[in-house]
């Protein structure tokens, strides 16, 4: 009927609408060039499923399991999530822009041309996390946690907020702006001696 998933379910061209996904298990699913608009996915489980070539709109759900899922061409937007779980997952060339998502567990995620537009982040985990060309734009950032991650091509420059709770010293290989080195000053005496970490002007 369009709003029941199915563990290793196929989902080719499809269009979810307002569909209620609580609590059901479609782990491994694979969704291609799908949409999901207004989805409910309140303890939803998608561990290991694939997202590809999809755009995912106005989702809203806590305790959405998506650990060790494959996002590739996907655009999340609006999404209102709290404590969603994406550990261990892969994300590529993926817009996530707009909305707010609470305890955002990315930890030993691998996230490759990504970028984070508009949207609120509150204590997103990036521990162990491997973040290569990843940009964050207007985007607010509050209490990250970046504990021994691995960052390559990060900017941050153009984020509205930066807050960084834990793991200050892995922002080598990222580049902020000026005022961004002064607002975390206070929390980083040890990374003053990286050498690694870029600070550049922001562009207008």
């Amino acid at each position: 009927d369009g709003s029941e998933l199915e563990p290793d379910g196929d989902y080719d061209g499809l269009e979810f609408r307002e569909a209620d996904f609580v609590g059901q298990d479609g782990g491994g699913a694979t969704f291609m060039d799908c949409a999901l608009t207004g989805c409910a996915l309140d303890e939803t489980r998608l561990h290991h499923a694939r997202l590809l070539d999809s755009v995912l709109t106005g989702l809203r759900g806590v305790g959405t399991d998506l650990a060790e899922s494959t996002w590739r061409d996907v655009e999340l937007v609006d999404a209102r999530l709290g404590g969603v779980q994406l550990h261990g997952a892969v994300l590529e060339r993926v817009l996530i822009r707009g909305g707010k998502i609470d305890y955002l567990n990315l930890r030993k995620a691998r996230l490759k041309d990504v970028v984070f537009e508009g949207c609120v982040l509150v204590e997103p985990d990036f521990g162990a996390a491997r973040l290569e060309r990843v940009e964050f734009v207007d985007c607010v950032l509050k209490g990250a946690d970046l504990t021994a991650a691995t960052l390559t091509d990060v900017d941050l420059r153009h984020a509205a907020e930066l807050d960084i709770a834990r793991g200050v010293d892995r922002l080598a290989g990222a580049v902020i702006s000026p005022g961004q080195l002064l607002g975390l000053a206070p929390v980083c005496a040890a990374w003053r001696r990286s050498t690694s970490v870029r600070v550049a002007a922001v562009r207008s």
